[in-house]
């Protein structure tokens, strides 16, 4: 009888935890998703050094709003995203944070949003807010990492 009570125990603590981590990936499914459209929907606003409204745009302005709106507070700059939020992923998947500096041992300065199909979405000096290639000959050489919250 003990045995019985001890299987369905584990048992349900197994199936909730498969439940939890459904609903737990469905909710992030819905942020990143909803902050993607909420960057895209802003595409050609010009980049704005420090920029954090649709008026214009910073890299990590755009992020912080994007995300902001989905219902994620992230921190305000690059680095900050960086080195306090998620967790390094080798693989990428839609919505991860990509973060970019000017060599492999500086810190992050840019940071983009990835989009799936090799794709980011980010606020760019050159070209405010835009879609770019994660091949791009520019930011490629320049990318140290990914995170995922």
């Amino acid at each position: 009888m003990l045995k019985k009570i001890i299987a369905a125990i584990a048992m349900t603590i197994i199936l909730s935890s498969l439940f939890t981590t459904t609903g737990d990936q469905a909710e992030a499914a819905y942020y990143h998703t909803k902050a993607i459209k909420v960057a895209k929907s802003y595409l050609g606003v010009p980049y704005r050094w420090g920029g954090l409204t649709p008026r214009g745009f910073d890299c990590s302005g755009l992020v912080k709003y994007s995300y902001g709106k989905a219902g994620k507070v992230l921190p305000r700059t690059a680095a900050e995203m960086y080195y306090k939020k998620g967790y390094r992923v080798k693989s990428l998947r839609v919505g991860d944070l990509m973060f970019f500096a000017q060599n492999k041992a500086s810190r992050p300065s840019h940071v983009a949003i990835y989009i799936g199909g090799g794709k980011m979405i980010q606020s760019a000096s050159s070209r405010g807010v835009s879609i770019a290639s994660t091949n791009n000959s520019y930011w490629k050489p320049r990318f140290i990492g990914a995170k995922r919250f």
